[in-house]
């Protein structure tokens, strides 16, 4: 079974402006749509629409809880998130510039977590996870919950035996490397942080494999670096025309791990995820991609051991 844990989770409000979006003149909205926010439910509704079975966890507001869990049961994501009373789910404000195939976020920070919460969460947890379930861990941290709170979540199912993915940042994502999880998919900007004595990615990325069984490094239309049993694979994406870029690498990491519960080969699995993030890219909302044009995307991408 897979589970995605999304701390701060946000619905996605969708802005949509056939003009040129200008400074100091009226921007005329002319369509309002609306979609789920955060790593870890972009990922679940990846599983879901490629017949991976899973469960999206994480916390939520219940001031806006109808509407939040209403988005997740158009995705036909399956979910069971722990309620923060008082509080609303964040939202994130995405304008696109349809004329320019562009996108601008604005995301709220969100609610406030307590120790009860946590706790409440933590114990929701221990009753669903089993030995050999993998994990993914995704998105930002809510206010509250500390890196200590990370540690203890972290270890916990490591010592459960799980496979543990992240998909975090900053300091967040530090302390899954010194834990030593399973996977991890930082960005290029998120691997120099982590890349402190400014080694060569390549070498530094096979350096972290000794602790880290998968890496993957995004590096956006570039594509990305795969490194498992010290072997290192370069991943390229179809050229596409992008319309809207954002949940692309939840969508790769939702995919990715797909392919490693499916038992698919690396290079099988690398190119999957390759190609649905390849076609997420071409929508304009926050998670959508096409399974027929996966399929089409799967046989363009190129895939070659480093």
């Amino acid at each position: 079974m897979i589970y995605t844990i999304t701390l701060n989770p946000a619905i996605d409000r969708l802005l949509y402006f056939d003009e040129k979006i200008e400074p100091k003149k009226t921007n005329r909205i002319t369509n309002v749509s609306y979609d789920i926010g955060g790593k870890g439910t972009h990922a679940s509704y990846t599983m879901t629409k490629l017949g991976v079975e899973n469960t999206a966890l994480g916390f939520m507001g219940s001031l806006n809880a109808e509407k939040f869990i209403r988005i997740l049961d158009s995705k036909g994501i399956c979910s069971s998130f722990t309620l923060i009373d008082g509080h609303s789910t964040r939202e994130s404000y995405v304008a696109v510039d349809i004329k320019q195939s562009s996108t601008t976020m604005m995301t709220e920070q969100g609610f406030t977590v307590s120790k009860k919460n946590i706790n409440q969460f933590m114990k929701q947890l221990k009753t669903s996870v089993e030995h050999g379930d993998i994990i993914l861990i995704a998105g930002s941290l809510p206010v509250g919950f500390c890196l200590d709170d990370l540690k203890e979540l972290i270890n916990w199912l490591k010592n459960k035996g799980c496979f543990v993915a992240c998909d975090l940042s900053g300091n967040a994502l530090k302390t899954a490397v010194q834990i030593g999880v399973d996977f991890i998919k930082p960005n290029e900007f998120e691997v120099k942080e982590l890349n402190e004595d400014n080694e060569d990615l390549v070498p530094f990325l096979k350096r972290l494999n000794h602790s880290i069984p998968y890496i993957v490094t995004s590096l956006g239309k570039n594509g990305s670096y795969c490194v498992h049993e010290n072997k290192v694979y370069r991943g390229l994406p179809p050229r596409v025309e992008a319309v809207n870029d954002t949940g692309a690498g939840d969508c790769f990491t939702g995919a990715f791990l797909s392919g490693l519960s499916n038992q698919y080969s690396l290079v099988e699995t690398l190119s999957l995820a390759t190609a649905c993030a390849a076609s997420k890219v071409k929508h304009s909302d926050s998670s959508t991609f096409d399974l027929k044009d996966v399929q089409n995307l799967k046989k363009q991408v190129q895939i070659t051991e480093y």
